[in-house]
Parts: structure tokens; C-alpha cells; sequence
């Protein structure tokens, strides 16, 4: 088993970006310009690594392969996104990476693109500025676009093996996880469950005990042998629950209007342990959206367009306007479920306004986005 912390150290480590390996500031799919550029990326990196894995390791400041992190990034359906753009598309699994240095809301996004048997991936449909049946391959460290007629050729098996062999998992590597872990959350009941006497996952938050159930908040879950971060949330309320065989997380979502607002099932998602040494991790997206009266939204919309206008010209706000600019996220987001088209791009239109009027207003954003993403992928 992979550890991936030291995956990332080697990758680092062992050269500037190349044919089997990219790194990247941050990642942004939510806007057409960086899903393209992430979609070229995952084809050049598939069509040059036609029998070994490679990656894109993301939150690394290019310059001096400083570890800056980025939030934590839970979209599990981004092999949806891959199979909608790509023809003969590879596997593509992204995971999120903590690092000591790191504050707990912060990691290191780590994409792997396992190999595709020797097929040529391509652009399925225009996107951006590249056409449908584009295809793209690495040229040193960078991809790009290449004629129909190229020559698959396998150059990096050995090197990429090497890597990942210096990346095994042991005993010591595990302890310390395990120790890091609690003592990092010791005022959130941190606590552990080993999976078929080898898997090790940890997890952490504020109990909550509703009509007999208990429920977690301010949740860090990781599993340890392999250094990943499974779920991260400042938010939002779950329920967890196992047996000898699986654990599974339900990520409930704090939505409504003011003064009614309640939880609702988000994602369901379970890890299965094997006997063989490895596990594979499902999710089912099991949200309903709330309804509510249109002519309430509409009067809600318009007053958050207003808000947003007031807060582009930096407006001195009232003292419920300013408990409005929390709320805004996520009733345009309800705006949006209830079949207000254009509700989200409003949202994204404030984005840079409410990341200048606080990191409380910003957070709440990212958590609606993040929601919305689920829900579209699905």
C-alpha cells in the first residue's frame, strides 16, 4: 500500500514536471477555462503513460516546490466530468493529503490517472477553446496538442515503479499517523477502528446527540495507511457507522430559509475492506432539494441581488444586511434548486465581494459550491 505523503515528497523530489508527473497551485473546475486546461492535462498525462500511473499534484507553488495547500476537495464525482469530455478515458481518482505543516482545513490534492490499456484518449466535445477530437500528449512538462496520427510510447514504467516503491506503506509510517491524528484533535473524541487487522481509520469531532442518534460535526476523518483525508468539514453534521467489513459516512447540509432552517441527507459514502489487502469507496448522492413557496425566493432573490450591489459599491450595510450576507450562499443556492436558473451565476458574480467583506461570508460560499457541484455531477 502506497503511503501518498511520501508519493508526494518523491514525486517532489525526483525532478521538475515531466512526462508522468504535473503540479499545479491550486485546481478550478467550476469555470470553463480550468475544467478545459485539467481535461488536457488528464489526457496528455493518459495518452503519455500508456502502462504506468501518473499525476498531478496539486497546491505546490511552482517556483520552489514550496507546499502551500489548498481546501479540502471532496468531489467524487469528478470521473463523471472525466467520462462526459474524454474519449477512451482513463481512471482518474482524486484524494485529498495532509501534511503536518498544514492547518486542518488545508491539503494537498492529489490526482492519479491510471493507465488506459494503450488507447488513445481524446476531447470527446468542444470545450473552451479546444475542439472535439483534439488529442494531447506531454511534451517535457507541458501538453499539448498532437495529430492523429502518434505513436504511443512507454518510457516511464521504471521510473514510475521506483517511485512508488520508496512510497510503501509500514508499521512506523502508520503509528505516527495514528498519533498525529489524536494528538492533532484531542478536544474532538478522536478515535480509531482497525479494518481487516491492517487498515487503520481515524476519526475526529464535536458530538451531537438528536432523538437517540449521534452526530458529529467539525469532522476530520483519515485513513491512516495510506495518508489520506477522507472527509473534512467546518460545517456541515454527519453520521458514522461500521462493521467489521465497511465504515460509511452520511454528510448531512444545513439548508433553508431564515429562521427554518434544517438538515438534509447530502452523500452517502462507504468504504469496503477487503481481504486482500485493498478496499474501494462508493458513494451515492441521496439528496432531495427542499421546496419552498416561489414567491418567498423571489423576494429573497431580488433582496440578494440588491445585497451584492450594495456590496460592490461598499456600502455601509444594516445589521440584519449583514446577517443576510452570511445567509446569501445558500439561499441563492436554494434559488438555484428551486428553479432559479440564473441564481448561480449571481452567486458567482459576488464571489470576489464577499472574499473581500469576510472569511466567514467566503467560507459559506465555497460550502454552497460545493453542494452544487455534487448535485450537477450526478
Amino acid at each position: 500500500m502506497i503511503n501518498k505523503r511520501l508519493l508526494i515528497k518523491n514525486l517532489l523530489a525526483h525532478n521538475d514536471e515531466n512526462s508522468f508527473y504535473d503540479k499545479k497551485l491550486q485546481l478550478n473546475i467550476s469555470e470553463k477555462e480550468g475544467k478545459a486546461k485539467f481535461l488536457k492535462h488528464i489526457c496528455a498525462l493518459a495518452n503519455s503513460n500508456p502502462k504506468n500511473n501518473s499525476y498531478i499534484v496539486i497546491g505546490v507553488r511552482d517556483e520552489d516546490n514550496e507546499i502551500i495547500g489548498i481546501d479540502f476537495f471532496d468531489d467524487s464525482k469528478i470521473q463523471n466530468l472525466i467520462n462526459a469530455y474524454l474519449s477512451n478515458p482513463p481512471k482518474v481518482m482524486y484524494e485529498n493529503i495532509p501534511f503536518p505543516h498544514l492547518p486542518d482545513n488545508l491539503v494537498v490534492g492529489l490526482v492519479t490517472i491510471r493507465p488506459n490499456n494503450g488507447k488513445i484518449c481524446s476531447l470527446r466535445k468542444n470545450i473552451w477553446k479546444y475542439y472535439g477530437g483534439s488529442i494531447f500528449l506531454r511534451d517535457g512538462s507541458i501538453s499539448m496538442p498532437k495529430d492523429f496520427d502518434i505513436k504511443i510510447e512507454d518510457e516511464n514504467s521504471e521510473v514510475v515503479a521506483a517511485i512508488e516503491k520508496h512510497a510503501q506503506n509500514n508499521i512506523e509510517l502508520t503509528l505516527n499517523g495514528v498519533f498525529d491524528f489524536i494528538n492533532r484533535h484531542k478536544k474532538l473524541n478522536p478515535t480509531y477502528q482497525v479494518f481487516k487487522e491492517y487498515f487503520v481509520v481515524c476519526w475526529a469531532g464535536k458530538k451531537k446527540y438528536a432523538k437517540g442518534e449521534v452526530y458529529f460535526s467539525r469532522v476530520d476523518i483519515a485513513l491512516i495507511n495510506e495518508q489520506v483525508k477522507l472527509f473534512y468539514s467546518d460545517l456541515d453534521e454527519v453520521s458514522i457507522s461500521s462493521d467489521a467489513n465497511s465504515f460509511k459516512i452520511l454528510e448531512y447540509v444545513h439548508l433553508g430559509l431564515p429562521n427554518s432552517y434544517k438538515y438534509y441527507p447530502l452523500e452517502e459514502v462507504t468504504i469496503h475492506f477487503k481481504d486482500n489487502a485493498m478496499y474501494e469507496i462508493q458513494s451515492e448522492l441521496v439528496f432531495q432539494p427542499p421546496q419552498f413557496d416561489k414567491n418567498t425566493l423571489y423576494h429573497i432573490y431580488n433582496s440578494n441581488n440588491m445585497l451584492v450591489e450594495r456590496l460592490k459599491k461598499l456600502l455601509p450595510l444594516t445589521k440584519n444586511q449583514r446577517k443576510d450576507v452570511k445567509n446569501l450562499p445558500s439561499t441563492y443556492l436554494l434559488c438555484y434548486l428551486n428553479g432559479f436558473g440564473e441564481a448561480m451565476e449571481k452567486l458567482e458574480e459576488a464571489k470576489p465581494f464577499l472574499k473581500k467583506y469576510s472569511s466567514e461570508a467566503y467560507h459559506y460560499y465555497k460550502e454552497s459550491t460545493r453542494i452544487l457541484r455534487k448535485v450537477k455531477y450526478s
